[in-house]
C-alpha cells in the first residue's frame, strides 16, 4: 500500500496518523510505500526547495519508516516532486538543446540530485529495504544520460533496491532499465484493456530481464472510474461496487503472469475519513470499501501460494544436501 500521500507537514506523527496505520492492519499487506511530494513552483522551476515546507520534515519521515517497520512491513521510500501551480510533473520538462537566458535539464537535475540523494542516505539510515527515485517523470524519461548518472550517485549512498515508476503505457519507452533493480509502473489500466497491456509490458520484461511489479495500483470508487482509473477528477457518482470490479479485473489479469511480482496500491492517506462515511466516499482509498475484501483476498491467497513455494524449495534443498 502507499501511505502518507501527498506528505503535507504536520499530517505525519499524529493520532490520526498512528490510527491510519493500524487501520491497514487486515488487509494481508507486507510492503509499504512511504511516499511524499516536494514542491517546485512550476514545471519549468529547476529549484526544488524538498526542505521546506509543506513537504513532511525529515522527522516526519523517519517517524513513518520506524513505524511501518514496527507493524512488520518492508518500507519502500518512495520521494515525488509535484509542481506547486498544479502542473502534472510528468510535464517537468526544458529544450532538448540548451539555450542562453533558459532553464536547462542540467540546473534541473542538479536540483533533483540534491533532492533524491537527501533522501537515499535517509532511507540508508533507517533500513528501508527500496528506494523509488522518481515517478511518472515522462518528459524526463528521455534524459538517459542524468538518469544513469543519478543512479550510480545514489548507489554510493544507498544499498538497498532500486527503482523507477514509469506512468503508465511507458513501460517500453524506458531505455535504462538496465540501471535498476527492479521496474516499476503505474498500473492504471482500463478494466478491459488488462491483458492487452500485460503482453505489451512482458515483452519489456523479458528483453530487460529485471524483476516487475506495479508500483502504483488503484481506482476510485465512481462510476466510469473503472475504464478510467487514472482520472482522479473524472464526474460519477459514489459506487463502492465500480472500484471492486476493477480490482477483480487487475487481480484476474494478473494472477497468470508469474513476471508481476506484486503492487503497491493507491493508496492510503494519513488521516482516513470515518468509516461510516466510506459508502460516499469516491476518492482511491479502499478503507470500509467492497474492494477492501477483494484485495484481502487476493493477497491472502498470493501469500499462501508463496508461501507453499518457499516451502516446496527448502524440502528440495534438504533432500539434494541429504542425497
Amino acid at each position: 500500500m502507499t501511505w502518507g500521500w501527498t506528505g503535507v507537514s504536520g499530517t505525519w506523527g499524529t493520532p490520526a496518523a498512528e490510527e491510519s496505520v493500524r487501520l491497514m492492519q487486515g488487509l494481508n499487506l507486507n510492503w509499504v510505500a512511504v511516499s511524499f511530494a516536494a514542491l517546485q513552483d512550476t514545471a519549468q522551476s529547476t529549484e526544488i526547495p524538498f526542505s521546506d515546507e509543506p513537504t513532511v520534515s525529515d522527522q516526519e519521515v523517519r517517524w513513518a519508516i520506524r513505524t511501518m517497520k514496527a507493524e512488520g512491513y518492508s518500507v519502500c521510500l518512495k520521494p515525488v516532486v509535484n509542481c506547486a501551480d498544479g502542473t502534472w510533473r510528468a510535464f517537468i520538462g526544458f529544450f532538448d538543446e540548451d539555450a542562453p537566458g533558459e532553464p536547462t535539464w542540467g540546473q534541473w537535475f542538479e536540483s533533483y540530485t540534491r533532492f533524491i540523494l537527501h533522501y537515499a542516505r535517509l532511507a540508508e539510515e533507517e533500513g528501508c529495504e527500496m528506494l523509488c527515485i522518481g515517478c511518472e517523470m515522462v518528459q524526463s524519461d528521455k534524459r538517459e544520460s542524468e538518469w544513469r548518472t543519478l543512479i550510480a550517485d545514489v548507489r554510493s549512498v544507498y544499498h538497498g533496491l532500486i527503482t523507477y515508476n514509469c506512468d503508465k503505457y511507458q513501460e517500453d519507452r524506458v531505455r535504462w532499465w538496465d540501471a535498476v533493480d527492479v521496474i516499476s509502473s503505474s498500473g492504471y489500466y482500463p478494466e478491459l484493456e488488462w491483458e492487452a497491456q500485460l503482453d505489451r509490458i512482458e515483452r519489456v520484461v523479458e528483453r530487460e530481464g529485471r524483476p516487475f511489479f506495479f508500483m502504483e495500483a488503484g481506482c476510485p470508487s465512481r462510476i466510469g472510474s473503472a475504464a478510467k482509473p487514472n482520472d482522479w477528477s473524472l464526474s460519477g457518482e459514489p459506487s463502492e461496487s465500480e472500484q471492486a470490479r476493477w480490482y477483480q479485473a487487475m487481480f484476474s489479469a494478473c494472477s497468470d503472469r508469474e513476471w508481476v511480482r506484486g503492487f503497491i496500491l493507491w493508496d492510503w492517506p494519513p488521516k482516513l475519513y470515518p468509516l461510516s462515511e466510506a459508502p460516499m466516499n469516491d476518492d482511491y482509498c479502499i478503507f470500509g470499501k467492497e474492494a477492501a475484501a477483494v484485495v484481502r483476498q487476493y493477497l491472502g491467497e498470493m501469500t499462501a501460494r508463496w508461501l507453499s513455494e518457499v516451502r516446496l524449495g527448502e524440502a528440495h534443498d534438504e533432500r539434494e544436501q541429504s542425497g
